[in-house]
């Protein structure tokens, strides 16, 4: 890309030196700002910024953000971005009454998609895929996580991974990938639990390595899913492949993933819908990463996380899209930041910490984005017009991102 220059924004969020990589507790009330500022991109990174008063002159593009806002892009930790077809099916169940689990247990759910991802090929994966990426771009996203989960077999397992490996060489978003063959047990499997771990463990995880299909692996330990127990030696397995730990915790119960992703140094345990003080106490011991998923709570009318609790007990907290067909078909950042707001309780400079700063971190990338300092890539949003940050989550539903600038 060449130069940019972004003047008379109205204000500049999110502006530091680059040495700020988490924020914790109390320190997420505030995020740092320059009134009337402007912004200097060149090369593919953040080069300058300031007050208007010391504006440089020129640029190869000069933009004009009179009464604008710009931040740096957001940052969603925990997708399931590639997949074969959506499930509206199963969402018209629900509103009939049909629960989550009992759903899962007919062959819905994580089942379907692996069974509709099984049929369909990597071409037609790509395309849906790219057309994803373009649209959370457009709601503000410039790094995504994307996970696997709905092969369930090593051939489908490694398909998906594929996907995302060619998506990193044809968009402009920066992606980590995340391996997640223990996201539920194939009905093939059902009479033979341990044979089906052990295909994690023995052959998918070594050949996800074998290729540098994954940054981590991942485990859905849930009720009915994976026990904490088969959790430890999963996450054991891809230790030995570099592959770094995340874990699906307490979505549905009280269920022990976190302790599971804390023993097991994980990056971050998502979702978090059940916990006690007993799991805020874990995590405050640890390096791991809470991250929330309040979307999902609105889709499937389960309750939010307790960002409130968690951020008072001075957690870090993070949010995520988890953008997949079955629980939340949506990568829609802004729509999360009212949510959380609205539902969890969180200002609006809480949530915007937890979607750049903190999210930066969930995916280990506080060096490259998350925030607006110089050399760190010129990934930022400009918003459409609006005085402050709190018209972001408050406006729910509304088309606030005028442009997502990423490098070319």
């Amino acid at each position: 890309m060449g130069s940019i220059l972004i003047r008379n924004i109205r204000i500049l969020y999110q502006t530091d030196d680059g040495t700020r990589t988490l924020v914790r507790g109390k320190e997420m009330q505030s995020v740092p700002f320059i009134e009337n500022a402007w912004l200097l991109l060149d090369k593919g990174l953040i080069q300058a910024y300031g007050p208007m008063s010391t504006c440089p002159e020129r640029a190869d593009e000069m933009i004009d953000a009179t009464d604008r806002l710009v931040l740096p892009a957001f940052c969603d930790s925990h997708t399931h971005l590639v997949f074969a077809k959506s499930r509206e099916e199963e969402f018209v169940m629900r509103i009939k009454g049909r629960s989550y689990e009992e759903i899962a247990a007919s062959g819905g759910g994580i089942l379907n998609s692996a069974r509709r991802l099984q049929e369909t090929d990597a071409s037609a994966l790509l395309d849906s895929a790219l057309q994803r990426l373009e649209e959370i771009r457009s709601f503000g996203t410039g790094a995504v996580e994307i996970k696997s989960g709905y092969g369930l077999s090593l051939e489908s397992e490694l398909k998906i991974l594929r996907v995302v490996k060619e998506l990193k060489e044809q968009s402009n978003l920066l992606i980590r990938a995340t391996f997640l063959g223990a996201h539920a047990i194939p009905i093939a499997y059902k009479q033979n639990r341990e044979a089906y771990i052990r295909l994690v463990t023995d052959e998918m995880i070594p050949a996800v390595a074998a290729e540098g299909l994954a940054d981590y692996c991942d485990v859905f330990c849930e009720q009915g899913f994976f026990t904490p127990e088969e959790t430890d030696r999963i996450l054991e397995a891809g230790w030995k492949y570099q592959l770094k730990p995340r874990i699906h915790a307490n979505q549905l119960a009280v269920s022990g993933g976190v302790q599971a992703g804390v023993r097991n140094h994980a990056v971050s345990v998502d979702h978090l819908e059940n916990i006690t003080e007993a799991e805020i106490n874990c995590l405050l011991d640890s390096n791991t990463l809470p991250t929330a998923l309040p979307s999902c709570s609105f889709f499937l009318n389960l309750p939010y996380a307790p960002g409130r609790a968690m951020i008072d007990a001075g957690l870090p907290l993070v949010l995520a899209s988890d953008y997949n067909p079955g629980s939340t078909p949506s990568g829609n950042i802004p729509f999360l930041l009212s949510l959380a707001c609205i539902k969890m309780r969180l200002t609006p400079e809480e949530a915007i910490n937890a979607v750049t700063v903190n999210g930066a971190a969930a995916m280990e990338w506080s060096d490259r984005i998350g925030s607006i300092a110089p050399g760190k890539e010129a990934r930022v949003i400009i918003t459409r017009p609006m005085e402050r940050i709190d018209y972001l989550p408050y406006a729910f539903g509304g088309r606030h991102i005028e442009r997502t600038i990423l490098p070319s």
